[in-house]
Protein backbone atom coordinates (compact mmCIF):
# COMPACT_ATOMS: atom_id res chain seq x y z
CA UNK A 1 0.00 0.00 0.00
CA UNK A 2 1.52 3.62 -0.76
CA UNK A 3 0.91 6.13 2.09
CA UNK A 4 -0.10 9.48 1.47
CA UNK A 5 2.15 11.95 3.12
CA UNK A 6 0.79 15.22 4.57
CA UNK A 7 3.85 18.01 5.02
CA UNK A 8 2.28 20.65 7.50
CA UNK A 9 4.61 23.85 9.72
CA UNK A 10 3.63 23.37 13.37
CA UNK A 11 0.86 25.96 13.57
CA UNK A 12 -1.40 23.82 10.25
CA UNK A 13 -1.07 20.98 12.77
CA UNK A 14 -5.08 20.03 13.90
CA UNK A 15 -5.32 19.53 17.50
CA UNK A 16 -6.08 15.66 16.45
CA UNK A 17 -2.87 15.34 14.25
CA UNK A 18 -0.55 16.80 16.87
CA UNK A 19 -2.17 14.17 19.70
CA UNK A 20 -1.56 11.61 17.45
CA UNK A 21 2.05 12.50 16.36
CA UNK A 22 2.84 12.70 20.19
CA UNK A 23 0.73 9.37 21.15
CA UNK A 24 3.22 7.62 18.43
CA UNK A 25 6.68 9.00 19.35
CA UNK A 26 5.48 8.25 22.77
CA UNK A 27 4.64 5.10 21.98
CA UNK A 28 7.89 4.02 20.36
CA UNK A 29 10.81 6.17 21.63
CA UNK A 30 10.09 6.20 25.25
CA UNK A 31 7.86 3.36 26.01
CA UNK A 32 9.37 0.52 23.44
CA UNK A 33 12.67 1.50 23.35
CA UNK A 34 12.34 2.15 27.05
CA UNK A 35 14.02 5.40 26.86
CA UNK A 36 12.87 7.99 29.50
CA UNK A 37 13.78 11.42 27.69
CA UNK A 38 12.09 14.47 26.80
CA UNK A 39 10.26 14.18 23.82
CA UNK A 40 8.96 17.47 23.92
CA UNK A 41 11.98 19.49 23.09
CA UNK A 42 10.59 22.99 21.92
CA UNK A 43 11.85 21.91 18.52
CA UNK A 44 8.76 21.20 17.06
CA UNK A 45 7.32 24.65 16.32
CA UNK A 46 10.23 25.21 13.90
CA UNK A 47 10.32 21.69 12.34
CA UNK A 48 7.98 20.74 9.25
CA UNK A 49 5.88 17.87 10.08
CA UNK A 50 5.84 14.57 7.94
CA UNK A 51 3.16 12.44 8.45
CA UNK A 52 1.01 9.63 7.14
CA UNK A 53 -2.18 8.08 7.96
CA UNK A 54 -3.41 4.00 7.28
CA UNK A 55 -7.09 3.55 8.26
CA UNK A 56 -7.25 6.53 10.48
CA UNK A 57 -4.44 5.27 12.15
CA UNK A 58 -0.68 7.33 12.28
CA UNK A 59 1.54 5.02 10.86
CA UNK A 60 4.77 7.13 9.74
CA UNK A 61 5.92 10.32 10.71
CA UNK A 62 9.12 12.18 10.86
CA UNK A 63 9.83 16.20 11.47
CA UNK A 64 12.02 18.29 9.01
CA UNK A 65 14.31 21.05 10.11
CA UNK A 66 15.32 23.85 7.40
CA UNK A 67 19.31 24.77 7.15
CA UNK A 68 19.94 26.23 10.94
CA UNK A 69 16.83 25.66 12.33
CA UNK A 70 18.51 22.49 14.38
CA UNK A 71 21.80 21.86 12.74
CA UNK A 72 23.74 23.61 10.16
CA UNK A 73 22.38 21.76 7.28
CA UNK A 74 19.03 20.66 7.08
CA UNK A 75 17.62 17.98 8.66
CA UNK A 76 15.17 15.03 9.42
CA UNK A 77 14.71 13.01 12.73
CA UNK A 78 12.25 11.37 15.08
CA UNK A 79 11.58 8.94 12.27
CA UNK A 80 9.16 6.75 13.19
CA UNK A 81 7.08 3.70 12.28
CA UNK A 82 4.49 1.89 14.39
CA UNK A 83 5.80 -0.87 15.42
CA UNK A 84 2.97 -2.92 13.68
CA UNK A 85 3.58 -1.66 10.49
CA UNK A 86 7.13 -1.92 9.99
CA UNK A 87 7.19 -4.66 7.98
CA UNK A 88 5.00 -2.97 5.00
CA UNK A 89 8.07 -1.25 3.69
CA UNK A 90 6.54 2.03 5.15
CA UNK A 91 9.88 3.71 6.33
CA UNK A 92 11.35 3.67 2.82
CA UNK A 93 8.02 5.30 1.91
CA UNK A 94 8.74 8.16 4.58
CA UNK A 95 12.34 8.63 4.10
CA UNK A 96 11.96 8.96 0.21
CA UNK A 97 8.93 11.59 1.35
CA UNK A 98 11.02 12.98 3.64
CA UNK A 99 13.83 13.39 1.67
CA UNK A 100 11.99 14.58 -1.75
CA UNK A 101 9.80 17.33 0.88
CA UNK A 102 13.68 18.61 2.01
CA UNK A 103 14.53 19.14 -1.26
CA UNK A 104 11.31 20.82 -2.60
CA UNK A 105 10.77 22.75 0.63
CA UNK A 106 14.43 23.93 1.96
CA UNK A 107 16.38 23.94 -1.72
CA UNK A 108 18.69 21.77 -0.67
CA UNK A 109 20.01 18.21 -0.88
CA UNK A 110 22.35 18.09 1.82
CA UNK A 111 20.69 16.76 4.99
CA UNK A 112 22.35 15.41 7.78
CA UNK A 113 20.29 12.78 10.91
CA UNK A 114 21.36 11.23 14.07
CA UNK A 115 20.67 7.92 13.43
CA UNK A 116 20.22 4.66 15.64
CA UNK A 117 23.09 2.36 15.31
CA UNK A 118 21.21 -0.54 14.10
CA UNK A 119 19.49 1.57 11.51
CA UNK A 120 22.89 2.39 9.68
CA UNK A 121 21.97 0.18 6.57
CA UNK A 122 18.69 1.13 6.30
CA UNK A 123 19.40 5.10 5.71
CA UNK A 124 22.28 3.99 3.34
CA UNK A 125 19.91 2.37 1.17
CA UNK A 126 18.86 5.94 0.98
CA UNK A 127 21.82 8.07 0.26
CA UNK A 128 22.98 8.40 3.68
CA UNK A 129 27.03 7.66 4.71
CA UNK A 130 28.01 7.91 8.66
CA UNK A 131 30.08 10.98 9.46
CA UNK A 132 32.04 10.98 12.37
CA UNK A 133 32.25 8.78 15.72
CA UNK A 134 28.83 6.90 17.11
CA UNK A 135 27.75 8.68 20.39
CA UNK A 136 25.14 7.88 23.26
CA UNK A 137 22.04 10.05 22.46
CA UNK A 138 19.71 9.32 25.93
CA UNK A 139 21.32 6.11 26.55
CA UNK A 140 20.83 4.33 22.40
CA UNK A 141 24.00 4.31 20.48
CA UNK A 142 23.53 6.95 17.70
CA UNK A 143 26.00 8.49 14.57
CA UNK A 144 25.35 11.40 12.30
CA UNK A 145 24.36 10.51 9.02
CA UNK A 146 24.53 13.15 6.14
CA UNK A 147 22.85 12.86 2.62
CA UNK A 148 24.85 15.40 0.44
CA UNK A 149 23.49 14.67 -3.67
CA UNK A 150 20.53 14.02 -5.20
CA UNK A 151 18.80 10.49 -6.47
CA UNK A 152 21.19 8.71 -4.18
CA UNK A 153 18.10 6.99 -2.93
CA UNK A 154 17.92 2.71 -3.28
CA UNK A 155 15.33 2.35 -0.96
CA UNK A 156 12.77 0.01 -2.53
CA UNK A 157 9.74 -1.67 -0.98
Amino acid sequence: MKLNFKLKSFSELTITELYDILQLRSEVFVVEQDCVYQDIDGKDEKARHLFAYKNKELVAYARLFAPGDYFDDASIGRVVIKESERKYGYGHQLMEAANKAVETHFNTSKIHLSAQQYLIKFYNTHGYQEVGEGYLEDGIPHIGMEKSSPGTSKGGE
